[in-house]
């Protein structure tokens, strides 16, 4: 007998190559999943597959890019592999007041955030099973307001959009549609968003607004993700799940 919460479970994690994607990766397969885990850049995901270890297996693809999702579901198919557990989370984040959002500053971000996430759903649902788990990656940027950030944010309020509407249309299935939003957190997306040698001191202004007086780490939202794709959750469906430290609810 084990106790390991997602033991006989398969699990597919968009972007899984770096950040909260490959500690949640790690995170599932401790509690038995098999993982596969997605990555645009070969060599990330070589080195991230090597980190986790047997329980998971890589796959090139951009999610923004249909024939990529589309040759990863087939890959799939051929292993005659279903998928319990789905963690859409490949996503970008870029600044840019609202007079200088360019043409490529909106596509990065609304392509990523909302196109790439589309297909990584739609794709996948012949591959999920009845009773399966989908988890999309928010934000608690979506609660409150953020200079510079307004693509980013209006993006992942569509994400909570999203998961109100696909729970319903996937009922019949008994597939739950979660939506996992982090608070700041110390991840190498984060710290790209610093000045060259200023991360410190943008964690250190971070944290002032985090009721709970610290920034995130990958393994605090990791736990939350194991919880939305467990048996645990299986009365949670269309709800946001916020681990951001209090920072949603001011």
């Amino acid at each position: 007998m084990t106790n390991k919460r997602l033991a006989g479970k398969t699990a597919l994690i968009t972007g899984g190559t770096g950040g909260i994607g490959i500690a949640v990766a790690q995170c599932f397969i401790e509690e038995g999943a098999k993982v596969y885990i997605t990555g645009r850049h070969a060599a990330r995901l070589a080195t991230a597959v090597q980190a986790l270890g047997p329980g998971a297996t890589g796959f090139a693809a951009d999610v923004t890019r249909s024939a990529d999702m589309e040759r990863l579901r087939d890959q799939l198919q051929a292993r005659a592999e279903g998928i319990d557990i789905l963690f859409a989370n490949a996503g970008a984040v870029s600044q840019a007041p609202l007079g200088a959002m360019s043409e490529a500053h909106l596509d990065l971000i609304l392509g990523t955030n909302i196109k790439g996430l589309v297909l990584s759903v739609q794709t996948m649902l012949p591959l999920l099973r009845d009773g399966s788990s989908v988890i999309l990656a928010g934000s608690s940027n979506t609660a409150r307001g953020s200079p510079g950030l307004s693509a980013y944010s209006a993006s992942k309020a569509a994400v909570r959009s999203f998961a109100r509407s696909w729970m319903l249309e996937l009922r019949s299935r008994g597939i739950r549609v979660n939506v996992l939003s982090p608070g700041p957190t110390r991840t190498p997306m984060l710290e790209s968003m610093a000045p060259a040698g200023q991360a410190e001191r943008m964690y250190v202004m971070l944290e002032r607004g985090v009721p709970s007086g610290r920034l995130g780490t990958p393994q605090d939202i990791a736990h939350g993700a194991v919880f939305l794709a467990s048996d645990e959750s299986r009365w949670v469906n269309g709800s946001e799940f916020a681990i951001d430290g209090g920072v949603a609810q001011y």
